[in-house]
């Protein structure tokens, strides 16, 4: 059996988007007629140029090659143009190939992934999920509202979730950290009040941010928010500094989470050992792939560090982290978006059940992919994934995030 070809399908989610703006998705093919299924998460590039990278990857390191040798291919990768680094768009599209090529050998052999990288050991998989606007809430003014933030949160609730993430404090621009404003210290600090107080303790509060912050920002918002026992402060500082992650975890009474940007183990064994992090989050569709997730999980274990895989994708991806999750021992909580396409794109595979994701049963991945749902829905638009705004943090007016992938950019 040998990987023989490939195709690229580039979907884009209905409105708000839920997801990003549009999701990578690979179909990869053998020469024995079994098709596996992969999710692309790099955004660095626009979407054609990536499905460029994700071809000539592929060319260059695996068609030709048996689905088993993921190593050897991880490594041609890795090494490519005599680099031998991680390189989080080269990276990103290995990853979403070598998840096919795990989709493939388990149909191959009848057997669920996590069945052929360790075996089963949580029958189920703690979900948490961001807090969503619910009907009747107003999308736009949702955002900077803690009771809208607390309602929804109760609802989630009772659906099930033990822990539910928020992220009120922006914005997100392109100049890296910066001082948060007192407006949005204030506006965290309103938000996890609100939430703790209408689920108590049903439910952990994950406080996320996107490395918006200076380490000394960081640090003076995470301290306002002691008192209400966040079970994470996430990704606080840019990805980009590694060593002063440690700063913010010695500084803050709440642990520090981060890995969403960070790619293959080399990153996270870093941040491992400066103390800088002790949950984890890998993007499988990013970090390396299953096989390079499953190392990281093993680094982690090492250092008494737990596994939260990350998602902001689509379902192929999410496919891949419940196997990931299935199957190691340090799992915390895995992301989940559980919007009505998510599953119709698997048609209901994978679902979340009163809060947890069961070990899938099915072979492979356990999802059977809508392609013709993928391929109705493409991606016409011209901006990336996510992106960041230009314009600097508001001192004067304070800051809005608006959740999803909005059309406009502020």
């Amino acid at each position: 059996m040998r990987l023989a070809d490939l195709d690229v399908i580039v979907t884009a989610p209905p409105a708000p988007g839920w997801g990003g703006r549009y999701w990578s998705l690979v179909k990869v093919t053998t020469d024995t007629g079994i098709t596996g299924w992969g999710e692309c998460y790099a955004s660095a590039v626009g979407p054609s140029a990536m499905d460029a990278v994700i071809r000539d990857v592929f060319a260059r390191h695996m068609e030709g090659e048996h689905p088993e040798n993921v190593e050897r291919m991880f490594r041609r990768a890795y090494s490519a143009g005599f680099t031998q680094r991680p390189d989080p768009t080269v990276m990103g599209a290995f990853s979403g190939l070598e998840i096919a090529c795990w989709d493939i050998l388990g149909k191959d052999r009848g057997r669920p992934v996590w069945a052929l990288i360790g075996g089963r050991m949580n029958e189920r998989v703690r979900a948490y999920t961001y807090l969503y606007p619910r009907p009747g809430h107003d999308m736009t003014a949702f955002w900077t509202s803690p009771e809208m933030a607390a309602e929804s949160a109760v609802a989630l609730v009772e659906e099930g979730y033990t822990a539910v993430k928020f992220d009120p404090a922006g914005p997100y621009t392109m100049r890296g950290g910066h001082q948060p404003a007192m407006s949005d210290i204030s506006q965290s600090v309103a938000f996890c009040r609100a939430i703790r107080e209408a689920v108590g303790d049903r439910a952990d509060l994950l406080f996320g941010t996107h490395g918006q912050f200076t380490t000394d920002g960081a640090i003076r918002l995470g301290q306002a928010l002691e008192a209400y026992a966040p079970l994470w402060f996430e990704e606080p500082i840019p990805p980009d500094n590694l060593l002063e992650f440690q700063e913010v975890a010695r500084a803050v009474r709440i642990p520090v989470a981060t890995g969403e940007r960070l790619t293959t183990k080399a990153e996270f064994a870093a941040l491992l050992r400066t103390g800088g992090a002790r949950i984890l989050q890998p993007a499988l569709g990013r970090a390396g792939g299953i096989w390079e997730a499953k190392k990281i999980a093993a680094i982690a274990e090492v250092f008494n560090a737990q596994m939260a895989p990350h998602l902001y994708a689509g379902p192929v991806e999410w496919a891949a982290n419940i196997h990931l999750a299935v199957s190691i021992p340090n799992l915390l909580v895995a992301e989940t978006i559980d919007t009505p396409f998510h599953r119709d794109l698997i048609r209901g595979a994978i679902a979340v059940e009163d809060g947890f994701v069961p070990a899938p049963e099915a072979p492979g991945l356990g999802i059977e992919v809508d392609e013709a749902l993928a391929r109705a829905h493409p991606y016409t638009g011209g901006q990336l994934h996510l992106e960041m705004q230009e314009a600097p943090c508001n001192y004067r007016d304070g800051n809005v995030f608006l959740g999803g992938a909005p059309p406009e950019l502020p």
